[in-house]
């Protein structure tokens, strides 16, 4: 995330509208890692994700495709692109 694009960021939403259509990384209660590029989201922080892949340590557990994860299960999202093997 460059520079110019942080200082524009003031609202938690903000950031997620800033990562649409580009991959990021979402942690999920139970454990759980999801990588994908980021379609959609609410106000409940409700996602759709496409391209996603279930992720454990860094590799890849299963591919999941284009999928929506409810807002009440996340625990974080970060836009940071991932290293996937």
């Amino acid at each position: 995330m460059n520079a110019d694009m942080v200082q524009k960021i003031e609202r938690p939403l903000d950031l997620l509208n800033a990562s649409k259509g580009k991959e990021v990384l979402v942690q999920l209660k139970g454990d759980k890692q999801y990588v994908g590029t980021l379609m959609a989201f609410d106000i409940h922080i409700n996602i759709v994700l496409d391209n996603a892949k279930e992720v454990a340590d860094g590799n890849v557990k299963k591919n999941i495709g284009l999928t929506f994860l409810r807002g009440d299960t996340i625990i974080f999202i970060s836009p940071a692109s991932t290293n996937l093997k």
